[in-house]
């Protein structure tokens, strides 16, 4: 039993740090990165994924898995990967082929009880829920692993690495390669284009929340080629008042809902029209503030990162 958990624990760890590997977080940024750094991390990242699919291939038949978050049942289901439970959702669609399977509750606050009833071999989670979910799955006997889906390119490291581990590794190469095959593309159609600085606003009016490069939707706006105004930090998100945001003079202003996404942008436009410091900001005066679309910009990486830099690259090409 210890001896399962050191394992789960120790690719989970893998899995959410691994992003030094074959797809690196930050394109731009290597240079940011030693090559011991990078080459240890490799080290560990591939033992830990080894003695996963070892552990794997030793129980002789299709583990039973599951995935609770929409973002974790999407990239099962691009790996061609059977669930024995996944999560529900009123604001995500899961995807079809798990139509009947086990629902065992929603990704913020998953049915112990119903998870403990799969009989899961590994339970699938999103990286970001790790310190909430993970005194959870230590109280069940099975593996676990909680994947890096604060950047796309975090989450194409995850699809590789599950790939290697549940015998997908063909599936895995092909989706890794289109991402490779559309960003070098990609980058060479926009690497000359100016930078506009950007402030990524969530939360609620009067306790905005920013997000910073370190999050999903900070992550988007660099790959489309913005300069994020809070990218001097580690954190994902940053609790900031609206006079320190007017220190940033940010040139376009990214209004993101990740919950009640109708009524929360509903709010942030009122805000905008009757909060008098708004309307100071260069970027409000100008017309330079723009909703992103929930079902694109949402708390983990998704195969919709391609229509949302087009979104992105829209709204940069506006000023």
């Amino acid at each position: 039993m210890m001896k399962n958990k050191i394992l789960a624990f120790m690719l989970c760890i893998t899995i959410s740090f691994s992003i030094c590997g074959c797809v690196n977080q930050h394109p731009d940024k290597e240079k940011m990165q030693t090559k011991d750094t990078v080459e240890n991390d490799n080290a560990s990242t591939k033992a830990a994924v080894e003695a996963a699919r070892e552990k794997v291939e030793k129980l002789g038949r299709n583990p039973r898995i599951i995935a609770t978050s929409p973002a974790t049942a999407d990239i099962c289901d691009k790996l061609n990967i059977e669930l024995a439970g996944v999560c529900s959702s009123t604001v995500s669609t899961i995807p079809s082929r798990y139509k009947n399977v086990k629902k065992i509750g929603t990704a913020m606050s998953p049915d112990m009880e119903i998870v403990s009833s799969v009989q899961p071999d590994w339970i699938l989670s999103p990286s970001s829920l790790q310190s909430d979910l993970q005194p959870k799955y230590e109280a069940v006997d099975t593996d676990w692993a909680f994947l890096n889906l604060k950047s796309v390119q975090g989450m194409y490291q995850s699809i590789k690495e599950l790939g290697i581990i549940f015998g997908r590794e063909i599936e895995a190469d092909k989706l890794v390669n289109d991402f490779v095959s559309f960003y070098k593309k990609y980058k060479s159609e926009n690497e000359n284009k100016s930078k506009p600085k950007v402030l990524i606003l969530m939360g609620l009016p009067g306790s905005y929340i920013i997000a910073t490069p370190n999050s999903y939707v900070g992550n988007l706006v660099e790959l489309a080629g913005g300069e994020n105004v809070y990218s001097d930090t580690k954190q994902e998100f940053l609790t900031v008042n609206t006079e320190d945001m007017k220190k940033k003079e940010p040139d376009i202003i990214l209004c993101a809902a990740h919950a009640m996404p109708e009524q929360v942008i509903k709010m942030f436009n009122d805000d905008f029209k009757k909060n008098d410091i708004w309307k100071h900001f260069s970027a409000v005066k100008e017309g330079k503030v723009f909703d992103l679309s929930y079902d694109k910009f949402g708390m983990s990486a998704t195969f919709k990162y391609k229509e949302a830099l087009a979104e992105l690259k829209q709204d940069f090409e506006r000023r």
